[in-house]
């Protein structure tokens, strides 16, 4: 692959870059490799990824153990084509020409892993067809 290959870049957003966008970069590297840029972040992050997302994740072979939360920056939004939020809200920054989806996902804070399987269930759907679109859309496709 020639270093001129434009890869879509895709980054999730919520508040504490925990739980719901640490699933979802986490899945979307694992089924894509390194076909999409992946990037998350929090506009409040927290001091590490919640442990029972990191349980859930591990037990459908994901590891994130080693992730910590990074804070947004405009500079990441500005360097995604896709910015997928997760219940920042207003927090994030909005630029125009960058497409937004708002995944509406229960919070994983303060819960078991029990509560964290549904919502990690539900995210790696989502992921399945977000890679479909960026296959599909791509030039290389």
């Amino acid at each position: 692959m020639s270093t001129d290959t434009v890869k879509p870049s895709v980054l999730f957003v919520c508040v504490h870059n925990a739980g719901r966008s640490q699933m979802g970069a986490a899945f979307l590297s694992h089924l894509a490799g390194d076909r999409i840029e992946v990037r998350s972040a929090g506009s409040a992050p927290a001091d590490r990824v919640n442990p029972a997302v990191v349980e859930a994740m591990a037990e459908v072979g994901v590891d994130i153990s080693a992730e910590s939360p990074k804070v947004l920056t405009v500079d990441a939004v500005r360097a995604s084509d896709v910015v997928i939020t997760m219940g920042c809200g207003d927090a994030c920054p909005y630029f125009p020409g960058k497409r937004y989806l708002d995944w509406a996902l229960q919070d994983p804070a303060g819960q078991g892993v029990e509560a964290v399987r549904p919502i990690r269930d539900e995210i790696r759907r989502r992921i399945r067809d977000l890679i479909a679109e960026l296959d599909a859309a791509s030039p290389l496709g």
